[in-house]
């Protein structure tokens, strides 16, 4: 194994000896880069491949300037997971994991033609953490306490998680509470595993979040949130990933038991997702209702397919008759086709078998706070819609429970949402299947709102615990916030019953509130805090002096000042501040967008008038009439507007952050695909950018790794890296097999 400390010389491919330096040129040609240290997740890579995950690319440059036409290869990594690839365009992807603390790569570049006229670079590679800390949201009382666990795609070696609390995700220092010694777990059949115990502090006078924030060597950071509250909750998602061992609650981890991709005679990948919610049809026949790509496999499933509970991915990959750890939940059903043009629903539905489900329809977390802090089960409130659902409304709270971030709560941030939503044929998602445009969808954000495995999760009033939606995608946009998007629920029962022929209904009880487990929602906050390029602060301070000119006292327009925009993080602002009645004020001046703050001319005298809407904790909504016309626009212009740019996916209404007075086009924007200038406004309408990766249908994977034969015969890991990857149980080694 190579030594963390291992010098620029290196072992070659295969097990001989004989030792190379880096050599990026000669007199003909150069490669770049010459060095490069990064992780197994390519933390501090260069480029993007076309999956979205990160790359490093290599370019290859003739002495005279002009690029050179080379044939590129790797050699040396590690002893067992091997040196990576790089494809014919130079675009380097590291090993998903090492077997020591670091591993050198070398790579090739030959001269076409020449067949010897070669350059080298060296890398230097370390393990990255193998998926998010787990945890990765929680809630805690006073003096509450929860295990944090952490991963390293490293299989020996002496490498070990640094934990910290922090006020921040990315912090390093401040949070409340104290955390326990550092346990690790090495072996040489099984990934490293840390853990930490953290406890709440012994009173909690408002309710706030802390971090428990890991690192190791040069990785990004990856952190818990942990919901320190004054009521006295004890939520832990882990519960949801569990097996059940009686009537199964819904809200838990589960999925079709063929769901996953084979290589050879081995499992390599497997998926699963949430078990959401429980429906009937008018002769009391239930089913269990969840997403077409939770269920059936994205359009690849058979009728009568086991479902069961918990998923693949939380019980190492093993489907159920081949070893305990799942129950047989009960057979798929039917599904709305994603390949169909009619259907306008991610959806499918599965009978259930007789007892394997609790008939109530109860889903985890949904209920009334018990002795201890724990959250009862409940079924979902059906009395005022008669089971059929209710429509979202912007601004609505509404809460989900799904497999791997629990009970959590968010807010309707758009609506008539249309969005282009991909999927695949197999889990780690490397067989493009078809891409999807959705319509009339309902937008949900908020911090820890959702993650992978969340999918198939039913979306509530947390006022009455009516279904709104049924949770089918999601991600995480620039700023930290969780995206998500939900089918609506009446649409949902409509386009299943059509399609099986039934009449469906949700199964539930009297409505009732829900324990709202929100964890907020810094988009203005991220937005605010961002630091202004000097050329934009100079076009700000332009349009400011037109912006005086405005300013009369009399017309309630009581003064401006340069601010920053919060519907477009990054750009700056016009803040025109306005006495207390309602004022008309332009989206933009100067081609600077304005910021619309209701204050008093003794707050803006004395100087503590708000800078931004976050200070001026503004709770305005939306008039009908003003909704209505938007989405009235963006009917007319929405298919338009997403052919306009491969960078747009999705656009709907919602309400402006700059002016919460006026509605606004939500316009999602593909963060690796950003253009360099995107209009304030449309048609008059003042346009609020989300920027983010493309919506991804967040069902949870985990990856085998399978690599070729070295020196010393290494059996294949049973685990490995990926954006979506979820541990394949928490708290037991990742098995070789």
């Amino acid at each position: 194994m190579v030594a963390a400390t291992a010098p620029v010389l290196l072992a070659l491919a295969g097990c001989g000896g004989g030792g190379v330096t880096a050599s990026p040129s000669n007199s003909t040609f150069s490669i770049a880069p010459g060095t490069a240290a990064f992780d197994t997740n390519c933390t501090g890579c260069n480029a993007t491949a076309t999956n979205g995950s990160a790359a490093e690319q290599f370019t290859a440059t003739l002495a005279s300037g002009h690029a050179a036409s080379v044939t590129w290869s790797v050699s040396g990594g590690d002893s067992n997971s091997g040196p990576g690839t790089i494809s014919s365009t130079g675009l380097y992807k590291p090993p998903s994991y090492l077997t020591a603390n670091s591993a050198q790569v070398v790579v090739t570049a030959t001269l076409t033609g020449t067949g010897s006229n070669s350059v080298t670079s060296v890398l230097t590679i370390t393990p990255g953490f193998l998926q998010p800390l787990t945890p990765e949201n929680l809630a805690l009382g006073a003096a509450g306490a929860a295990t944090v666990t952490g991963y390293i795609a490293e299989a020996g070696g002496t490498l070990s998680i640094t934990y910290a609390l922090a006020s921040s995700s990315t912090g390093s220092t401040g949070g409340q509470g104290t955390l326990g010694v550092t346990s690790c777990h090495h072996s040489t059949t099984a990934f490293t595993w840390c853990t930490a115990i953290y406890t709440a502090p012994a009173t909690v006078t408002s309710t706030s979040s802390t971090w428990v924030v890991a690192s190791v060597g040069s990785s990004s950071v990856t952190a818990s949130q942990i919901l320190l509250n004054t009521g006295g909750v004890n939520s832990n998602p882990v519960t949801h990933e569990s097996q059940q061992t009686t009537a199964i609650l819904l809200g838990s981890s589960g999925g079709n038991n063929k769901d996953y991709d084979v290589s050879g005679n081995q499992i390599v990948d497997c998926c699963s997702g949430t078990l959401g919610a429980l429906v009937q049809d008018t002769a009391s026949h239930q089913y269990v209702l969840s997403n077409n790509h939770v269920l059936a496999r994205s359009d690849h499933a058979s009728v009568g397919d086991a479902i069961i509970q918990p998923g693949l991915i939380d019980n190492g990959c093993t489907p159920y008759g081949e070893g305990s750890g799942t129950s047989l939940v009960g057979a798929l059903t039917t599904w709305l086709p994603l390949s169909s043009s009619t259907t306008n629903a991610d959806a499918a539905i599965a009978q259930v078998n007789s007892g394997a489900v609790s008939s109530t329809g109860s889903i985890l977390e949904l209920g009334a706070l018990q002795s201890g802090g724990a959250l009862a089960a409940a079924p979902p409130g059906i009395s005022s819609s008669g089971g059929k659902g209710e429509a979202a409304s912007l601004a609505l709270k509404v809460a989900k429970s799904g497999r791997t971030t629990g009970l959590t709560c968010g807010a309707v941030s758009a609506i008539n949402l249309d969005v282009q939503v991909s999927y695949f044929t197999d889990c780690a998602e490397t067989k493009s299947y078809l891409t999807k445009t959705f319509t009339n969808q309902v937008a949900i954000s908020g911090n820890q709102f959702s993650d992978a495995g969340d999918s198939g999760s039913l979306i509530v009033d947390t006022n009455n615990a009516e279904p709104v939606g049924l949770f089918f995608a999601g991600g995480t946009d620039a700023s930290g916030v969780g995206q998500g998007v939900a089918n609506p629920a009446t649409d949902v029962l409509s386009e299943l019953g059509t399609q099986a022929g039934l009449t469906l209904s949700y199964v539930g009880a009297a409505d009732h509130a829900v324990s709202c487990l929100n964890y907020g929602n810094s988009t203005v906050a991220a937005a605010q805090s961002r630091i202004i390029a000097a050329a934009e602060s100079a076009r700000t301070q332009q349009a400011l002096q037109q912006a005086r000119m405005l300013v009369n006292p009399s017309a309630g327009i009581l003064g401006v000042a340069a601010g920053k925009s919060s519907d477009r993080p990054g750009e700056g602002s016009v803040i025109v501040y306005v006495d207390e009645s309602s004022r008309t004020v332009p989206a933009l001046i100067g081609g600077v967008r304005t910021v619309v703050i209701a204050t008093t001319a003794r707050a803006l005298a004395y100087g503590t008038a708000p800078e931004s809407i976050l200070d001026a904790g503004s709770t305005q909504t939306l008039s009908t009439t003003a909704l209505a016309q938007a989405v009235a626009q963006k009917q007319q212009i929405a298919r338009s507007l997403l052919r306009l740019s491969s960078a747009y996916f999705a656009v709907g209404v919602g309400q402006s952050l700059d002016n919460p007075a006026e509605a606004a086009l939500v316009v999602y924007v593909d963060r690796r695909n950003e253009p360099a200038t995107l209009p304030a406004t449309l048609n008059g309408l003042r346009i609020r950018y989300v920027v983010m990766d493309r919506f991804h249908v967040t069902r949870s994977y985990a990856t085998g790794v399978h690599s070729p034969r070295h020196c010393a015969a290494h059996a294949a890991l049973a685990a490995g890296n990926s954006a979506d990857l979820i541990d394949l149980a928490a708290h037991r080694a990742l098995r070789f097999f």
